[in-house]
């Protein structure tokens, strides 16, 4: 393998909202442990727990008991969505392969869309059928296409929450049905939640409200979503809700309005209405105190740079998620500076989304925001032909 060595740093000065703290996030899969004025709110007041986060900065806007360990019931599907978008973004998976249900799915209680032994349906509806009606049955069916057994699939359900970072999650199933040992935290939910939105189309699935599967068929199943505020709270899309006897009702919500999307998650109320009503009010309150400014859209590019060896000369950076501040309304302007580093050893080849640098929102001395930059494409070795080239356009 080749190796290049490449320094750059790139300082943009740009007018946004600074005064006292701007809020941000230092590493990408978690969210900031710093809170507003929320301290002296009292919102969730029938939840056990509950969390507000903005989505882009991963800034804290109110905690409650956000650290306690709870049964997440079928929240639980979060992260079996999460692995299920990562493997489509593989080319693991398609959204029209047929899946053929096993018994074991099939015997799936609970929450479930009645599928049969030996039927087959594709992974479009059966996502559909996990995102809207909760689906035990589709959530097995997907865990065991992708990982052999829905066992081996929980491991690798427990291998992202130790790539993400979380300490208090733990999963022995992909559906959330009560086990032992298997337990989350509405921070812990959060930050899945952030992790499974970065794939953009898993909202066309949260948000529907009704939709039909086996359509046109005798067997056609109306698939009604859980989670109602998608159709009664202006800008929900999502996620996901869970109950069981002993999680009482929880749910992980996410809206978005005026370009700021946020997440809630409540765990441990009494009843649905509870339920809703304490998301609504986080909600409200996020929309009603805070704002943010996008700086950056995801995969734009912020830098290129030329490499001689490499089969594309020009090399376009760019940010692997979406870039913005988050600020209290009515916060004055100010100045920050956006710092783009390229690390100084990179290999050839590069596969896409290959990270090779790290831009950083800075205000002052301190680090408010920091991205990973990725490349877009695939970059290989230039072959001889374009080696010579260059070397002879060099002489003119």
């Amino acid at each position: 393998m080749k190796r290049i060595s490449i320094t750059l740093l790139v300082v943009i000065s740009m007018v946004v909202i600074g005064q006292g703290s701007v809020f941000a996030h230092h590493e990408e899969n978690h969210v900031s442990s710093e809170v507003s004025e929320s301290d002296s709110l009292d919102l969730a007041t029938h939840s056990k727990s509950a969390i507000l986060i903005e989505r882009d900065t991963g800034n804290i806007l109110y905690d409650k008991n956000s650290s306690e360990k709870l049964p997440p019931a079928s929240m639980t599907k979060i992260m079996t969505m999460l692995l299920i978008m990562e493997a489509i973004e593989k080319g693991e998976l398609s959204l029209d392969e047929k899946i053929r249900v096993s018994e074991n799915a099939a015997s799936m209680g609970g929450s479930q869309i009645f599928l049969e032994a030996g039927e087959e349906m594709s992974v479009d509806d059966l996502l559909k059928g996990i995102a809207i009606a909760s689906g035990n049955d589709a959530s097995v069916a997907m865990a065991e296409r992708i990982a052999g057994s829905e066992q081996v699939f929980v491991e690798m359900m427990n291998e992202k929450v130790e790539e993400l970072g979380l300490k208090s999650t733990n999963f022995q199933n992909s559906t959330g049905l009560p086990a032992e040992n298997h337990y989350s935290t509405a921070h812990d939910m959060a930050v899945m939640a952030k992790a499974l939105l970065k794939y953009e189309d898993i909202t066309n699935y949260t948000s529907i409200y009704e939709d039909y599967l086996r359509k046109d068929s005798e067997d056609e199943f109306w698939l009604v979503n859980t989670n109602k505020l998608v159709r009664f709270y202006e800008g929900v899309d999502g996620l996901k809700t869970g109950f069981t006897n002993e999680a009482k009702y929880c749910l992980t919500a996410t809206a978005e309005k005026n370009g700021m999307r946020t997440i809630a998650v409540v765990m441990g109320a009494e009843s649905t209405k509870d339920r809703n009503s304490d998301v609504s009010q986080l909600l409200d309150y996020a929309y009603a105190k805070f704002e943010t400014k996008p700086l950056y859209e995801k995969n734009q590019a912020v830098t290129s740079f030329e490499w001689l060896k490499a089969n594309k000369q020009k090399v376009d950076v760019v940010t692997n998620d979406s870039v913005s501040i988050l600020y209290p309304k009515g916060t004055n302007l100010n100045k920050i500076d956006t710092k783009i580093t390229i690390n100084q050893d990179i290999e050839l080849p590069l596969e896409k989304g290959t990270m090779v640098g790290k831009l950083q929102v800075v205000e002052g001395e301190k680090i408010i925001s920091e991205t990973d930059l990725t490349v877009l494409e695939d970059i290989d070795h230039a072959n001889v032909l374009q080696l010579f080239k260059r070397t002879f356009q060099s002489f003119f």
